[in-house]
């Protein structure tokens, strides 16, 4: 029948035990040139990031950081990840991204960045992962409804 068990080591040697119970093994995923890939997201923007090791040249959509990232608060975001791990100038960013505003854009790179960064040192994970920068921010701008003006806002109400 059932058997009762009195304590948690007991359940590590049950039949009842699950089958490959350990925590995932993170490993390296690189493509054929040697860099880690990732795709992050956020609002309507889509970010693809490519890297691998160099000198810190970050290129987004063919131009430069501070060129297409004017704005020094949206160049701080993108570099959080890299200033987290400690590896601020020690890799080449290639990024592509589209979709949304500079804003969402901006955390996109991010959240791809962070991804990448795992794939290519599967230490820092824990790191990126306590600071949030490995979830995928999944808010996104309310619909509009009908016989609204905006998402909840209503028409002015007139009783005459």
């Amino acid at each position: 029948m059932a058997e009762t068990l009195s304590s948690l080591a007991d359940l590590k040697d049950s039949p009842l035990a699950p089958e490959g119970a350990e925590a995932p093994v993170h490993v390296q995923k690189l493509d054929k040139y040697g860099r880690a890939y990732a795709t992050g997201k956020r609002k309507n923007a889509v970010a693809r990031v490519w890297i691998k090791p160099g000198k810190g040249a970050i290129t987004v959509n063919g131009k430069a950081l501070d060129v297409y990232f004017a704005r020094p608060v949206l160049r701080m975001i993108l570099n959080q990840p890299l200033i987290v791990a400690n590896r601020l100038g020690q890799y080449d960013l290639t990024v592509t991204v589209a979709g949304g505003g500079l804003s969402g854009q901006a955390g996109a790179v991010r959240h791809g960045l962070a991804k990448a960064l795992t794939y290519y040192e599967p230490e820092l994970r824990p790191s990126l992962k306590k600071e949030g920068f490995l979830t995928r921010d999944a808010r996104v701008v309310e619909r509009k409804k009908y016989g609204h003006a905006k998402a909840r806002r209503s028409f002015q109400f007139s009783k005459r």
